[in-house]
């Protein structure tokens, strides 16, 4: 089915800013509340929210087979089940209904006052029902320097991480939207010399700079899906902001890996991008040596070019980027991923998130964590208001920022906010 929303060349009757991150050919998906307290599914071209349940409503999507109350649901998740069909054709659609010569809409006041918002007349939402995460740990660069400063550099890649892309099972209740406040968490760490764990608020709150990309039905209990086919069973991507309290983590990770460090809160940006709308900012990965087992083995481009940034803004403060990263650096990319862990059997449901794991560049200042950009503390940021940060103090806000730019079209995810609050006390 042709991607016709994607025609770089199509304008809308929209007022739409020069440099958005929501031009006519992004078309994202997400949940908000709107101005009468109804929560709706909806869609964003430059600073507008538009309602997706007003416009079903109105007819605009006839000829489509939709469900009425499709888009009257506080999820995405069953439209994500409707398949890659159904998504091209409502993309598609919403972009035909907003191009400049339609007047279809556009010469409609009373339809437009029912179906447009402006920014500040929403409230965004968690955009799908997550039954269950799955956090990646796929950038190689990340990986290395987590093994050169907590065990032999020399070795930093354990023996199976250029075989498997490694990954755990997260914490999907903590999962929260963009703007959500943290407080700082609460738990054990390493002990002293007199044997027995600290306890109390984490002293070492990092951020991790991460995509998730969120998963149709795949398959059923027992099947699994090949990495040909994964792509299909992809909705699209999120910025994604793993949060993590190194200290508690460094105690309980041995023997089963991350619990209490990490479960506490973890941030995506509330619009999901499709992966249609990224097609022309596909990209190779590095290079796989040694060669992955058949299963693992991909003949197309399967990494994205997407740039991504993290800033620290303290209270009252200006904010200081301190991360340049991008997608494409990516050693186990989505479809490998989404293989890899369905060739057991596991059975993958509609708005289930995968998280990629830190993604980590080659240079220090595309380091993904406080961890690497401090070197565990050791090499202090320096912000621009003269502070200086280990780690993440409370009263920082942390801002992620994503977009694609090619042939002068940008793409992009808007941000991934969290403000750090103090811990309750105990």
């Amino acid at each position: 089915m042709p991607l016709t929303a994607n025609d770089p060349t199509r304008t809308s009757w929209l007022d739409i800013p020069t440099h958005t991150d929501f031009p006519m050919q992004n078309i994202p998906f997400g949940v908000f509340l709107t101005r009468d307290d109804i929560i709706t599914i909806g869609t964003r071209i430059g600073d507008y929210a538009i309602d997706l349940g007003a416009l079903h409503q109105l007819g605009y999507f006839e000829g489509i087979q939709l469900t009425d109350d499709i888009f009257l649901q506080d999820s995405l998740n069953d439209f994500i089940s409707d398949g890659k069909k159904t998504w091209r054709l409502v993309r598609n659609r919403i972009s035909d209904i907003f191009l400049k010569d339609n007047s279809k809409l556009r010469d409609n006041e009373e339809h437009r006052k029912q179906v447009l918002f402006t920014l500040d007349e929403i409230e965004m939402q968690l955009p799908v029902d997550i039954g269950d995460y799955t956090d990646f740990y796929a950038s190689k660069e990340h990986a290395t320097n987590v093994g050169s400063l907590f065990r032999d550099p020399e070795n930093a890649l354990l023996p199976n991480w250029l075989r498997i892309p490694i990954g755990y099972h997260g914490r999907s209740s903590s999962i929260i939207p963009s703007g959500t406040p943290i407080r700082r968490p609460i738990g054990q760490t390493k002990p002293g010399d007199d044997g027995t764990p600290g306890f109390g608020p984490s002293k070492l709150l990092d951020f991790e700079l991460e995509m998730a990309f969120i998963t149709t039905d795949t398959n059923d209990l027992g099947k699994r899906v090949s990495v040909k086919e994964a792509e299909d069973y992809i909705f699209g991507l999120v910025l994604f902001n793993d949060w993590s309290a190194r200290d508690i983590q460094a105690w309980e990770y041995v023997p089963l890996g991350p619990f209490l460090g990490k479960s506490f809160a973890s941030t995506i940006s509330p619009w999901i991008v499709t992966l249609d709308a990224l097609e022309s900012f596909r990209t190779e990965g590095p290079a796989q040596e040694p060669t992955p087992l058949p299963y693992l083995q991909q003949s197309k481009k399967n990494n994205f070019d997407i740039h991504l940034e993290a800033a620290i803004q303290p209270e009252n403060g200006e904010e200081t980027v301190v991360a340049n990263s991008n997608f494409k650096y990516m050693y186990w990319s989505m479809a490998q991923q989404l293989a890899h862990h369905t060739v057991n059997g596991c059975n993958v449901r509609s708005g289930d998130m995968m998280g990629s794991g830190t993604i980590s560049g080659p240079t220090k200042d595309s380091y993904g964590s406080m961890l690497e950009l401090t070197w565990r503390g050791q090499n202090p940021l320096k912000l621009n208001d003269g502070s200086e940060r280990k780690f993440i103090e409370d009263g920082d806000t942390v801002i992620m920022r994503a977009h694609c730019t090619r042939n002068g079209l940008r793409i992009g995810f808007g941000e991934c906010s969290g403000k750090i609050l103090p811990a309750i006390p105990f």
